[in-house]
Formats: structure tokens, C-alpha cells, sequence
């Protein structure tokens, strides 16, 4: 039964390009990568997503590798069927319809809002960009990297949804790579607006905004020198 769920379910790999490209293009449109370092920071992101779908569709190498210890404390799961590859779902029960369990569900959201930021942080950038500014308002005025922090909610509903050894092992690395990449655009924001941006980086925490302005609302424009 086994060999007919891994057949059915594994092995499509026009899905593996499709899903691949869909989501690709998807993140392309919210990011829109002009420079070097922006396709560098993109192409990463998409190595990502060819690995996890390569798994969710094509050969799923997390569960082979780990199948004996799986099958010997979850034996009543088929972990070769499609559904078993959500990982989390299986392990805390939700076998039935593991697409309706929490980390699914949680899943969503994440993606969707890690999406949301990274479209909203290019809209605000373009537009400092077109006039010679420094980037400070919307999504700006609660962190200084809010579309690194949209590709890292992204890879991390991925993650949720759909764990795989590979990708569990480039996430630390995209995210130090990500991490690495806002502080050399913080230098060049540095050298071009010395003043406003030592003003904004002060007061502005780098990944994850501060409670009291992500619930009391944002100071939009306060450091721009536009």
C-alpha cells in the first residue's frame, strides 16, 4: 500500500515547475529585485521554494530518510501519502484533514502577511527612491527591514506547513544572509543620508518593532528628509 501511495502522490514534478514558478512570479510581483544584491536576496528565496516543492511533489526525502523513526512511533500514519507530509499536522493528530489543522491554518497567515509586508515595503521604497528620501513611513516607521522580515514570515509559514530537512537548514542561512544584506544597505543609507538615518536607525529597531508602536500606531514621516 505503501508503494501505491508513494506513486500516486510523489513523482510530479510538472507540479514541482508549475508550484515553483507560480510562486516565484507571485513573489517577484510584490518585490520587484532592481540590484544586484535585491536578485541575490531573490534568488535565494527561490532556491527556497524549488527545495520544498521538490520534496511536497517530486521525491520527499525528509520523509524517506526519516521513515523508520516515524513509522515505529506513528505506524497507524500511511507516511508516504501526500497528506503525511505535513509533518506537524501527523505528529499532533490532525491525520484525518491535516489542510484544516492549526500549523496549517497558522500557515496561511503567515505566508499571506510575509507577502502583504514585502509588497507594502516596496511600494514605500519605490516611492522614497523616486524622490531621493529616505524610506521612513508605512512599514518603515516600525522596523528599518520590513521586506526581509516578509521574505523570513513567508519561508517561515512554508516551514509550518510543510518541514523538510533541507529547507530547515537554509532558513538559518537566508536568514543570516538576509540579516548580512540589511546591514551593508544600512551602510550605504548611512553614507548618503548621514544625519536623518543615524536619527531613524536610533530610534527604529532593525526586524521586529517595538510593542508600544506596533499597537500604539506609527510615527509616519518623522525622520524622512523629504
Amino acid at each position: 500500500m505503501q508503494h501505491d501511495s508513494f506513486t500516486s502522490s510523489y513523482g510530479l514534478w510538472s507540479l514541482v515547475i508549475v508550484n515553483s514558478v507560480v510562486f516565484i512570479l507571485f513573489g517577484y510581483s510584490f518585490f520587484k529585485p532592481q540590484t544586484t544584491r535585491d536578485w541575490r536576496s531573490f534568488s535565494a528565496f527561490s532556491a527556497f521554494l524549488v527545495a520544498l516543492f521538490t520534496e511536497m511533489y517530486g521525491f520527499p526525502l525528509t520523509i524517506y530518510l526519516l521513515s523508520g523513526w516515524l513509522q515505529t512511533h506513528y505506524p497507524d500514519v500511511d507516511w508516504f501519502s501526500h497528506d503525511a507530509g505535513h509533518l506537524l499536522e501527523m505528529m499532533f493528530g490532525w491525520k484525518t484533514n491535516p489542510h484544516a489543522g492549526p500549523f496549517h491554518i497558522l500557515s496561511f497567515f503567515l505566508i499571506g502577511g510575509g507577502f502583504m509586508l514585502i509588497a507594502a515595503g516596496w511600494r514605500v521604497l519605490y516611492d522614497a527612491q523616486r524622490r531621493r528620501a529616505l524610506a521612513t513611513e508605512g512599514v518603515y516607521s516600525y522596523v528599518r527591514h520590513p521586506q526581509y522580515d516578509g521574505f523570513i514570515l513567508v519561508m517561515l509559514g512554508f516551514l509550518v506547513q510543510w518541514p523538510t530537512i533541507l529547507t530547515l537548514a537554509m532558513f538559518p542561512v537566508l536568514v543570516f544572509m538576509y540579516v548580512k544584506l540589511a546591514k551593508t544597505e544600512e551602510r550605504e543609507a548611512l553614507a548618503e543620508f548621514p544625519d536623518e538615518y543615524r536619527k531613524y536607525a536610533a530610534a527604529m529597531p532593525g526586524f521586529v518593532p517595538k510593542l508600544d508602536r506596533l499597537f500604539g500606531g506609527s510615527h509616519t514621516g518623522t525622520y524622512s528628509n523629504g
